[in-house]
């Protein structure tokens, strides 16, 4: 696995990448803005509750549908993502996303997020891996 370029030459098709991925829930960077990394991932089943105390993170579903179980201060809820949705959560807030039927995701999150935030575990994937 090739580590992370600082900029891509080369166009990416982010639903092409995801689709090709063979492991769910081990994003891999497809480019670079800034201090942000896009990452695009596969994803296939239920994920681990986790957080990220620091960092806003960002979702843009590219195909399929993908839930996101919330725990805010008021309480539990979950949003539905279907192709073209993005949907930003806020540092802080524990979340669970959960794709039934599996999906593919682009991610938008700060150099260095670990996948599981702050939780860890075994689906806690390399940061800085090349798509």
């Amino acid at each position: 696995m090739r580590h992370m370029n600082k900029h891509r030459t080369e166009p990416v098709n982010l639903p092409k990448g995801a689709a090709g991925l063979a492991e769910a829930w081990s994003p891999r960077v497809a480019g670079r803005v800034n201090d942000v990394l896009v990452k695009v991932a596969r994803f296939d089943g239920d994920f681990v509750w986790h957080n990220h105390s620091d960092t806003d993170e960002a979702f843009l579903c590219l195909s399929g549908r993908l839930v996101i179980e919330l725990r805010e201060d008021d309480g539990e809820r979950s949003v539905e993502l279907t192709e073209g949705d993005l949907y930003v959560i806020p540092r802080g807030v524990f979340h669970c996303p959960h794709a039934p039927e599996g999906a593919t995701v682009a991610l938008f999150e700060a150099t260095g997020v670990v996948n599981t935030g702050d939780t860890g575990g075994e689906l806690t994937a390399p940061v800085d891996l090349d798509l």
